[in-house]
């Protein structure tokens, strides 16, 4: 399957655009939020990809979606939860190598 460059350039603008993923919005100059914000609201995104992914395979289940609308939202989860294993991974990793440093 061949991507076009333009179509996938455009689709990762109008993603870095949206507000409902944190992190991936226009740079804000001002501080707004603490850490326990941002990893909340990265939290809840991840949440809501998986669970978007979920609702979309029961609607294939009953029949009523799309092919191409499952497929992308299951691979989005996929991709979500792989991206959050890989970062509590990287969590645990440092807070080992914390515990090994000599006092």
């Amino acid at each position: 399957m061949a991507v076009n460059f333009v179509d996938a350039v455009n689709a990762y603008q109008k993603m870095a655009n949206k507000d409902s993923l944190p992190g991936l919005g226009p740079k804000n100059d001002s501080n707004n939020g603490d850490f326990a914000e941002i990893l909340r609201g990265a939290t809840e995104g991840a949440i809501g990809s998986l669970r978007a992914g979920e609702q979309q395979s029961l609607a294939a289940a009953a029949g009523t979606a799309d092919l191409n609308d499952v497929v992308t939202a299951v691979g989005k989860a996929e991709m979500t939860l792989q991206t959050v294993v890989s970062l509590r991974d990287r969590v645990i990793q440092a807070y080992q190598e914390i515990l090994r440093m000599p006092i």
